[in-house]
This record gives structure tokens, C-alpha cells and sequence, in this order.
């Protein structure tokens, strides 16, 4: 039975990869293993490794590497006790291959400890681009470290064979996230209003805002903008989800906080809602803002506008729904006062959205389980 290792940091990336680790759950020539790390193990980010657990999976390691501070110098050394507590576990459970998401850089150090262990990696989301983000080198590196690849359009996937890489080991099966719409029961109107306390309508509006971490300093003043812009529409419902653990994170924190409390009666944040939850109040709301990979991946699925600010996923294939600006608030405002008019969320009715393709996990399961992936890996030339 071949031991298929799932790495997990965060919230957002085990919402993506929850039904396809069901699905190596319930196979029965693989053995799932699981390691939770970083902010899956934070009180500060909502100790979200016990949403894994309440999935009905086990947890077989945990490896704690997240410091108590958002610097740049705190992220290097988190990314150090990474990799030393990754080879820990690999030494304990002998994975026969790894699974990793994305361009977080504990994921980084969960690939960089099994290039030691001679670990085959599978990378889901490779091939992308985020220019305003050092996830950009990060996601490049990993592909590189990688063995098996699934991408999640043609362009990403061209993209990885012209880094090097094996045609035959590179497979477009679309996004993970979206597959998850189409799959997931989600749920009704009443159930999440009555979860989330709070009311849903096309005046509700979801924020998530992460740093643009390859700009100095910018987390305050960008986030000070886009709250300002906020303020002008007062007819907006706002549920705010937090950023992420990366450098300069926490100044957007406390700028949520203080927005929120002093627009109590309108404004709301969690730590974390959940993948259920999130998914559900899409289906209810006006749109979503902010300069999240879901605003421009999932969420055209629910056709909704979305407003991306900013630099931080600039490279991305964007789909029709979504609207991009400068992150200030004169431009966040246009944008606003654009999904306001009447009529427009309507307008969004039939566009398609680059990234669904149909049953993505479980044709990466099949191919997972065809495909024979061996530990040396060999540069591709282009023709």
C-alpha cells in the first residue's frame, strides 16, 4: 500500500485539498498520511487543525514552526524550524510521496526536507504567477523540487514545461477549489445567516486583504485605502476574513479589528469561517474584494463580481467577473460604485470560469495512482 502524504499549513489550502484527501482516504490501495503545520497550529490564526480533525481524518504529525512575530526575519527562521521538523516526520512516517498546494513557505520547507528524504513531491497549483508576492519565487522553486504536477489551466501547465519539465508528468485538471463548489452540499441561506450571525444579501460584501509581500511596508497604507473606501459605501454589509501569516500580517489584522468595531452594526470578522461556511455565503452575497487567490479562482464560479486590488496576484488568468484596481481608495471606490449599479451582479450570468474543469480530484487520484513516479528527474528542452 503506497503512503500518500498530505502537507497542510493553512486554512484556505486544506479547504482546497479536503476532497481529494477524502477521496485517498477511502482508497484502498493508498495509505493517507497527514502533517499539519504553521498556522493550522496557532491560536492567533483559530487552531484551524481541528477543522481537519472534525472532517473525520487523523492528524500524524504536527510540526510546529510559526514564531509569535510577522517579520521578516521571524518568517526565515520559521521557514528553518520547518524544515527541521519536517524531517522529523518523514523520518517517523516513510512517506511513499508527498502532496503540496500553492507558494506558502511552509510549504517550501516541507519540500526542501524531502529533496533530502528522496520524497517524490506532487505540486497542485504550479505554473501560476503572483507578482506582488514572494509566493511567486516560492511556487517556481517547488515546481522544480517536483516530480508530478497538476495545473490548473493549459497556460499554467505550458508554463511548467517550459521551466524544464517532463510533458508526461504535467496534467491541466483545473482547480481543486472549484470542484469543491460543484461537490460540496452547501448550505441553505437561513443555515448560514444563523451560523455566521449576520445578514446576507447583494449588500453583503466579503473581504479578504493579505500583504503584498514584495512591496516595503505597504500592508498599513494599503489596507488604511481599501477601508477608507469602505466607509464611503454605508450601505455595505462587510464580513471580513483575517490575512494570513506572512510578513507585516498582524498591521491588518488590528486594522480589521478597529473598522469593525467602530462599524459594529455593518462589519464582522472571523479567523477563520471555514471552507463550508465561505463557500455557502457565497451564494448570497454582492461580491467578494480584496487581493485573495479565491476571489480570482473559485468565486466566478458563484458569478459574482469580485474586485482585486492591487499587485499581489497580478500575472493570474483572470476570468470576466473580475474587476481589478490600484490599491487606493479613489479606484477601490469606482469599482464599488461599478457592482453597485443595478442590474450588474445580473450582467455576470453565463460567464465561464477559466479554472473549473469536471471531477479534478478524482482524476487526480486516477493519475496519482497510474502514474509511476520515479526519483530522478531529467530537464526538458524545448524543441
Amino acid at each position: 500500500m503506497r503512503k500518500i502524504c498530505v502537507v497542510t499549513g493553512s486554512r484556505a489550502e486544506y479547504g482546497i485539498l479536503s476532497r481529494l484527501m477524502k477521496y485517498i482516504q477511502l482508497d484502498e490501495g493508498l495509505d493517507l498520511q497527514i502533517i499539519a503545520t504553521n498556522m493550522h497550529l496557532s491560536p492567533e490564526f483559530g487552531l484551524t487543525y481541528k477543522e481537519i480533525e472534525h472532517d473525520g481524518f487523523v492528524i500524524n504529525k504536527k510540526v510546529e514552526m510559526l514564531l509569535s512575530s510577522d517579520t521578516e526575519n521571524a518568517i526565515t527562521k520559521s521557514v528553518g524550524l520547518g524544515v527541521i521538523g519536517f524531517a522529523d516526520a518523514y523520518e517517523d512516517l516513510k512517506p511513499d510521496a508527498i502532496i503540496v498546494l500553492g507558494d506558502r513557505y511552509e510549504i517550501l520547507a516541507a519540500a526542501s526536507a524531502a529533496i533530502f528524504y528522496k520524497i517524490p513531491i506532487i505540486h497542485i497549483h504550479g505554473g501560476e504567477i503572483t507578482e506582488g508576492a514572494y509566493d511567486d519565487f516560492i511556487r517556481h522553486a517547488i515546481t522544480k523540487f517536483s516530480h508530478l504536477h497538476f495545473t490548473s489551466t493549459e497556460e499554467y501547465r505550458n508554463r511548467i514545461i517550459q521551466m524544464g519539465e517532463q510533458p508526461y508528468t504535467v496534467f491541466n485538471v483545473g482547480a481543486l477549489g472549484c470542484d469543491n463548489i460543484k461537490a460540496m452540499s452547501l448550505m441553505d441561506k437561513n443555515e448560514v445567516e444563523q451560523s455566521l450571525n449576520f445578514e446576507l444579501d447583494r449588500n453583503t460584501l466579503l473581504v479578504t486583504f493579505h500583504p503584498v509581500t514584495m512591496e516595503d511596508h505597504s500592508a498599513e497604507e494599503q489596507v488604511s485605502e481599501l477601508l477608507s473606501a469602505l466607509n464611503t459605501f454605508k450601505k455595505f454589509r462587510i464580513i471580513f476574513t483575517m490575512p494570513n501569516s506572512d510578513t507585516d500580517g498582524r498591521v491588518i489584522m488590528n486594522k480589521i479589528r478597529d473598522f469593525v468595531a467602530q462599524n459594529s452594526d455593518r462589519a464582522i470578522y472571523f479567523t477563520s469561517l471555514g471552507i463550508k461556511r465561505y463557500l455557502s455565503a457565497l451564494q448570497f452575497i454582492g461580491g467578494v474584494i480584496g487581493n485573495s487567490s479565491s476571489a480570482i479562482i473559485e468565486v466566478p464560479s458563484f458569478q459574482i463580481p469580485s474586485i482585486n486590488i492591487g499587485n499581489r496576484q497580478k500575472g493570474r488568468i483572470f476570468g470576466q467577473s473580475v474587476l481589478n484596481c490600484l490599491p487606493k481608495q479613489k479606484d477601490i471606490e469606482e469599482k464599488l460604485a461599478i457592482i453597485s449599479k443595478k442590474g450588474y451582479t445580473e450582467s455576470l450570468k453565463g460567464y465561464e470560469n477559466p479554472y473549473e474543469k469536471a471531477d479534478t480530484a478524482k482524476e487526480i487520484l486516477r493519475i496519482i495512482k497510474q502514474q509511476k513516479i520515479t526519483r530522478i528527474k531529467k530537464f526538458y528542452d524545448l524543441k
